[in-house]
């Protein structure tokens, strides 16, 4: 993978000219506990307190292989195309090479950062490091084994590294010795021993290839620069006879679903196009967007995090289950089973895949921590899995502070899976804006539970069992009558005439800036305003207009930050003073705004000069009465 550190001119989840710098908000999601956010779509606000918003089922415009003018393709058959990838929503991503022989050590040495990127990470010369093949001999290594835990934990993919940066082929390979048939004393080919029990079992393989990088060949790129003379020379050389060949070889081999290309390192648009054309080797294959050159292939790459509003093209966030791609035997920083699958269930509540990574030991097996949590997100798909594959990013404009939503339209019924990750202790679940005609509510993990709903013109609240039935995600099925459709409803002044406005009902635009809660650190804000484009609002329904004193509650450990605080065409410049750390909230009175108008208000606040990081949890607005 990217080793982000070591590659300063490249964007931190793309590699290069693939995508947009700003990726733009997926336009219609829900987000949750931690990436709570919104779409970046300007929401209208008019007089009306009920107000309209459009639903958007799946990516509104995703990405498109771009070959050659000779072979079009329409809308309908790309979608057509990708079609199994988009209902599909969990893969496997498996790095394993020479690098899980030193697991992260050399000559005693701990080696600091991702196990794949010892080689350049450690400086270690191209025969030393390509003496390892002579160790490698992983005679565990049980390609149905693998398959069956993928299998089995719901996933419906996997991506294996054919070649990694290191340039050593984990095939057997024709066109260069340095492979594990012909270099170790394994003397079998594990992708062909995978693709086999991929088709016995069901799964789709995909295969990665690193095209640039090669720290073995001479001339293939290397992040960083070079620092052996033997990795010197020409790339365009490199890449007609090895990465070509080695392409073509996988593909007509082994006949990939996917094709993951990664770090485009000095790709040029004449290099891609040597690689490019080897794509039509494999009708129907879908290809990731890190193959340089300009193209953008179908789907982007989120690396190590989820966006916090989605994308509004396709895309798969790749991730690690501990801090390392390739095996280190000594990280031991694994994340829970808890947070595993509510990362799936964030980024499926947003419209994308979850690539969910397991580093290989030198023996060939998984690490233990590995299968102990891939098992358990198994028991929970096995009981949820229907909230997750096949369904589609949420049609709520607004968060929840209690969890996720995904949905499903099947013809004229559809169906809204509501995540519940922190169980209401007042057992009511509300919707605000909800039109459909509710038909029924079950809960997945207790069918036979009491459930109870009321509805009226502003939405539905559910009337839930006293105990959530699964402590990680309880999933409520909600069936409702024709095509969803939610309405924006603007939140209520108080009997006073003011409002309170927490951060986890405020709508998000932007690319870092999310709500997010951890009651252990003391966090429930607006947080990660790391970018000043970013901005936050809240459509509020005004009964008195005039003038109303406004109040943050608020932290931040810098310096004071000016925020823009508008009202209609009204606008307030006020100072946050620090507040010494990102969790010492204190209240601070920020002044007088004037709000002009009665009715649906858009109150908004943005960065103003000089801008650092705040951590804002709440607004409140007081009219003022003298």
């Amino acid at each position: 993978m990217c080793d982000s550190s070591r590659m300063p001119a490249l964007a931190p989840t793309t590699s290069t000219a693939t995508w947009p710098a700003a990726e733009t908000p997926h336009p219609s999601l829900h987000p949750g506990k931690r990436d709570r956010a919104m779409n970046a779509d300007t929401i209208r606000l008019g007089a009306a307190v009920v107000l309209v918003f459009s639903t958007v089922a799946g990516a509104a415009e995703p990405a498109r292989i771009t070959t050659t003018p000779a072979d079009p393709e329409t809308p309908e058959q790309h979608d057509a195309r990708m079609k199994w990838w988009r209902e599909a929503r969990f893969g496997m991503f498996i790095h394993w090479g020479l690098y899980a022989v030193p697991a992260g050590t050399w000559k005693g040495k701990r080696i600091p950062g991702i196990g794949e990127w010892i080689m350049n990470r450690a400086k270690i010369p191209v025969d030393e490091y390509a003496a390892l093949a002579k160790q490698f001999n992983p005679v565990k290594f049980d390609a149905d084994e693998w398959v069956r835990i993928a299998k089995d934990a719901g996933m419906k993919y996997i991506v294996i590294t054919s070649k990694h940066h290191d340039g050593f082929a984990m095939f057997r390979s024709r066109t260069s010795p340095y492979n594990i048939y012909d270099a170790t004393p394994f003397k079998r080919d594990p992708i062909a021993e995978l693709k086999a029990a991929c088709v016995r079992q069901g799964i789709r393989l995909g295969l990665y290839y690193s095209q640039a990088q090669d720290w073995h060949h001479p001339g293939g790129a290397a992040a960083g620069g070079h620092w052996d003379p033997k990795q010197d020379g020409d790339m365009d050389q490199y890449i007609r006879t090895i990465a070509a060949p080695q392409v073509r070889e996988i593909l007509t081999r082994y006949q990939p679903a996917i094709i993951w290309w990664d770090t485009a390192v000095n790709m040029t648009k004449a290099r891609a196009d040597m690689l490019l054309p080897l794509v039509r080797l494999r009708p129907g294959i879908i290809m990731n967007n890190r193959l340089g050159g300009g193209y953008r292939g179908d789907y982007s790459t989120p690396e190590q995090h989820i966006p916090p509003t989605g994308l509004n093209y396709d895309w798969e966030t790749c991730m690690t289950m501990n801090g390392t791609w390739g095996y280190k035997s000594y990280d031991n920083n694994w994340k829970s089973t808890e947070t595993l699958i509510r990362n799936l269930v964030d980024i499926a509540s947003k419209g994308g895949n979850y690539l969910l990574n397991v580093g290989p030991t030198a023996e060939g097996v998984f690490p233990r921590p590995s299968i102990e949590r891939l098992a358990e997100i198994g028991r929970w798909m096995r009981v949820n899995g229907e909230s997750i594959y096949r369904t589609r990013a949420s049609i709520f404009t607004r968060p929840f502070a209690w969890g996720r939503v995904t949905t499903r339209q099947d013809g004229k019924s559809a169906v809204l899976y509501l995540h519940v990750f922190d169980w209401p202790a007042s057992r009511e679940l509300p919707l605000p804006g909800l039109t459909n005609k509710v038909l029924e509510v079950a809960l997945l993990a207790a069918p036979t539970a009491k459930t109870a709903f009321a509805q009226n013109e502003t939405g539905v609240v559910l009337h839930l069992p006293p105990e959530a039935p699964d402590p990680i995600d309880s999933v409520v099925k909600l069936t409702v009558a024709g095509k969803l459709n939610v309405v924006l409803v603007p939140l209520k002044a108080r009997k006073d005439g003011s409002f309170r406005l927490h951060a986890a009902q405020a709508l998000v635009h932007g690319k870092n800036l999310r709500y997010e809660k951890n009651p252990r650190r003391g966090l429930d804000n607006l947080g990660f305003w790391t970018d000043p484009n970013d901005w936050a609002e809240w459509p509020i329904a005004v009964r008195r207009p005039g003038q109303y004193e406004v109040e943050f509650t608020v932290a931040t450990p810098g310096k004071d930050v000016e925020v823009l605080i508008s009202a209609g065409d009204r606008t307030l410049a006020a100072t946050v003073a620090r507040t010494g750390a990102y969790n010492k909230f204190e209240k601070q009175k920020m002044g007088r705004l004037k709000v002009p108008a009665g009715g649906a208000v858009r109150l908004s606040v943005r960065c103003g000069k000089h801008w650092t990081p705040i951590n804002l949890r709440a607004v409140a607005l007081k009219p003022v009465t003298e």
